[in-house]
């Protein structure tokens, strides 16, 4: 059971609409590049979850907890029956090398060694549970989904599990003493999704304005901008893939109170954010059928 599911950060979704509408610098384009394929590898891994799973269990995705006013982030925890799991999932692709406590390219660079990550998040973890009721055993693993991965000078006495061991470890999990949840876990599950930091201070994003960005819809699929033909969107780019045109205005909307919280949603706005492309009379109806109309005349907008 999924007591808490995991959704795109706002950092990420920011990043994916700036970078098809401003030029970003090398290090942002970087950093919105490890977000998306984070994000690639996360679902990955709910996917192999869910399919092979078979112990009863509480799901708890994208945890941001506070320890003593220390922030630490999980990708996944499971409590099942017996213990509880810590995941740090990982997509890295490519080869590495340890080298002492240092992990490597094979290049020679340098990178954050995440295992130190996740012994950070498993002492905290284990912090965080001695002031809750309860005896939880912990069981963390770093866990790497991407089957072009490869790391040498691994000693296989690490908590690590490499995408070679994923179906071996899935059937261990399950071939476990079959027993059954408690109130106690759930209580757990429940208290730990109210701990749930929701406001990360860890964002960052690129300076920017309304006016510097390029206007229109962009392709949830490409991020190519879209064109009116008719009651539809098309995208020249997924070889004439369209999207009916009420759907894609409102997930331009969507995009536009993402990125200018603080700005009012009018017809003009919304008009100029979808490239003023089709009318306006179009983006009106939209506005009037989805959202509460405030004000009226010229000083009129929408929430």
């Amino acid at each position: 059971m999924i007591i808490k599911s995991r959704y795109e950060s706002d950092e990420l979704r920011c990043l994916r609409s700036l970078n098809a509408r401003m030029k970003l610098s090398r290090k942002e384009k970087q950093n919105f590049l490890y977000l998306e394929k984070g994000w690639e590898g996360e679902k990955k891994f709910d996917t192999w979850v869910q399919r092979h799973l078979s112990v009863e269990s509480l799901i708890l995705n994208d945890l941001l907890l506070d320890m003593n006013n220390t922030l630490f982030q999980i990708d996944s925890l499971i409590l099942t029956p017996d213990k509880v799991y810590l995941f740090e999932v990982k997509n890295y692709e490519g080869d590495y090398y340890i080298d002492g406590e240092q992990w490597r390219t094979i290049s020679g660079v340098e990178i954050k060694n995440p295992l130190l990550q996740l012994k950070r998040s498993e002492s905290l973890l284990r912090q965080l549970f001695q002031n809750l009721p309860g005896n939880f055993p912990i069981e963390a693993y770093l866990l790497f989904v991407n089957q072009d991965f490869t790391l040498y000078h691994a000693s296989p006495h690490l908590p690590i599990i490499f995408p070679s061991q994923l179906n071996r470890f899935m059937k261990k999990w399950n071939n476990t003493k079959p027993s059954a949840l408690t109130q106690q876990h759930r209580n757990l599950a429940d208290k730990l999704t109210s701990m749930h930091v929701t406001e990360s201070p860890y964002t960052r994003l690129p300076s920017y304005d309304y006016h510097q960005l390029e206007k229109g819809i962009l392709c949830p699929s490409c991020s190519a901008f879209l064109t009116f033909q008719g009651k539809k969107l098309i995208c020249n780019e997924c070889g004439g893939k369209t999207e009916d045109t009420e759907t894609g205005i409102l997930r331009n909307i969507e995009e536009f109170k993402l990125l200018f919280p603080h700005q009012k949603v009018t017809t003009s706005h919304i008009f100029e954010w979808c490239g003023k492309q089709g009318n306006s009379k179009r983006i009106t109806r939209v506005l009037g059928k989805n959202f509460k109309m405030e004000g009226r005349g010229k000083a009129s907008y929408y929430t």
